[in-house]
């Protein structure tokens, strides 16, 4: 059983979202203490019990220490089981932080899986479901037949209720494997490994500014969509940023813009150049200001000459374990702590050199 301290380096929920999906790939139990100690609030949260019962679930898994606040958690699981799977977090924690520890498990599960949640899909530090979208899954495609996602419903702090749902279907089975360790060699063989290395040419930038129907007559996301553009116009490329208005539980506004890269008048559908970043609206801050905040942030992306943002540094490293290297100018603690984990489950199996990261 692999021993993890809780509060090592970022020592926040990442360690327990990544150890969840390499273990229940793995089948390696784990146990881990001090569970979020750099957090004003230790132990679990709502949206980490939400991905550890649903795993429980999907993977027969035997838990110790699955509740709200807990400091120490044992997991050790079993076979991973697709299906039909609900779940509602019942309040606005991160539907896609749920996502993260359960997505990786799942596309190598027995069968295709249609994943309904019902919960936040525009929070605070955690990344919105557009980025989800529009930036990260089009990295994971290659390692399945077909995975999509859709918002039927937005859902903003407090109340949350957004509704989102995930569909995957396998391409490779852990089932039909002897080992881990052979569909790990299957996968690095046949699938393309990730390889980001150059950002390639800006061919045009993409978003979404999204508000509740509430603010519809202070053209909230209209406004947030427009200072954005005008931004982002400098880089004379297509710039498409969609407007909505959804009917939510609660008030809210966000804005996620992502920027499309292409090599040879070619953009890789194996590995895709999208950078992305977000802003996220709050009481009695200027939706200009939101817009802004998201342009600036694709800005210093875009200027920084490497193909992976920040978080997507962060998503990427559990893929690593296929194969692969990527380059990003901001290795987060995030990131770190990610590299940290997996390389507790694959012994130095990750690399972080300068702003280069690779797997051996």
């Amino acid at each position: 059983m692999i021993k993890l301290d809780g509060s090592y380096l970022e020592g926040g929920g990442q360690i327990i979202r990544t150890a969840l999906s390499l273990s229940s790939l793995t089948k390696i139990p784990f146990s881990v203490e001090n569970i979020r100690k750099g957090r004003k609030k230790p132990g679990l949260k709502n949206q980490h019990l939400y991905a550890i019962k649903t795993l429980k679930q999907q993977c027969n898994a035997h838990i110790e220490g699955a509740e709200l606040g807990s400091l120490s958690l044992t997991y050790i699981p079993r076979e991973i089981k697709g299906g039909q799977i609900n779940v509602d977090i019942g309040t606005a924690g991160s539907t896609t932080l749920v996502l993260q520890a359960i997505l990786m498990p799942l596309i190598f599960a027995d069968k295709n899986s249609t994943i309904t949640l019902n919960g936040g899909t525009d929070a605070k530090w955690a990344q919105p479901v557009d980025y989800f979208g529009e930036v990260l899954i089009p990295q994971l495609r290659k390692y399945c037949k077909q995975i999509n996602i859709k918002t039927i419903r937005r859902g903003y702090y407090p109340k949350g209720q957004g509704n989102v749902i995930v569909e995957v279907k396998p391409l490779y089975k852990l089932k039909d494997f002897d080992s881990f360790k052979e569909l790990q060699e299957k996968i690095s063989s046949t699938v393309p490994h990730i390889d980001l290395i150059e950002q390639g040419d800006l061919v045009q930038i993409k978003g979404v500014s999204h508000a509740s129907q509430d603010l519809e007559s202070r053209l909230v996301a209209n406004r947030q969509a427009e200072t954005a553009k005008a931004l982002l116009k400098k880089y004379n490329v297509p710039i498409d940023i969609r407007v909505e208005y959804n009917k939510t539980m609660s008030t809210g506004s966000g804005i996620t813009l992502w920027a499309i890269y292409s090599k040879n008048n070619e953009i890789d559908m194996n590995n895709p150049v999208i950078l992305g970043s977000d802003g996220l609206g709050e009481p009695g801050k200027p939706s200009e200001k939101v817009g802004e905040e998201a342009a600036q942030r694709l800005i210093k992306e875009i200027e920084s000459g490497t193909p992976a943002d920040v978080h997507l540094a962060d998503n990427l490293v559990p893929w690593l374990i296929f194969g692969g290297k990527f380059r990003a100018e901001e290795i987060s603690l995030h990131c770190k702590t990610n590299v940290w984990v997996v390389n507790q489950f694959f012994k130095d199996k990750i690399e972080i050199k300068n702003k280069l990261i690779s797997s051996h």
